[in-house]
Order: structure tokens, then C-alpha cells, then sequence
């Protein structure tokens, strides 16, 4: 890995890539990769990151990235649920 770490950066070095945009498109790849090995949930992405929540939220907006992309679908809201007459025996 370090090899082909080594090879991009002279690729990018040669393509005369300003180290901001370089670090900026590292940053936003790493955050993605991580974000969707999560389906999408900042807590756990965060965590995993070593980051806090508000930290990675506040570097998503300035990446430009858009989570619901990546979310799985989400439960129906209760509404749209069949109903159920089924109540829970009490304790």
C-alpha cells in the first residue's frame, strides 16, 4: 500500500496538484469510504474516525457532501405502518 501511496502522490505531484486541493480530495474520499461502510450514519462514522459528531457534520458541509445518498432505506413513518391491534401485556 505504501508503494501505491508513494506512485499517487508523484503522479499528483507531476499533474502539479496544489497540496490543498490534494488534501482536500484525500480528506472527502476517507470520510465517503467511511461513511459508507457505515450506510451512512454520522455517529458511527465519526467514531470510527476519531472524530466528534459536530466535527464530521461541520466537514461534510465544507466537502460539499450529501448523506442521504448514502443511507439505506429507512423504516416507512409510522402512518404509512399497517396497524396493529396486537397490545403488550403489562408488567
Amino acid at each position: 500500500m505504501k508503494d501505491q501511496l508513494e506512485a499517487l502522490i508523484m503522479q499528483m505531484y507531476k499533474s502539479n496538484i496544489l497540496y490543498s486541493e490534494a488534501v482536500r480530495e484525500f480528506k472527502k474520499k476517507f470520510i465517503l469510504t467511511v461513511l459508507q461502510e457505515n450506510n451512512g450514519n454520522q455517529c458511527r462514522a465519526a467514531r470510527e474516525l476519531g472524530m466528534h459528531r459536530n466535527t464530521l457534520s461541520r466537514t461534510l458541509d465544507e466537502l460539499k457532501i450529501d448523506v442521504r445518498q448514502l443511507r439505506e432505506a429507512k423504516r416507512p413513518p409510522r402512518s404509512a405502518r399497517p396497524f396493529s391491534f396486537e397490545k403488550k401485556a403489562a408488567r
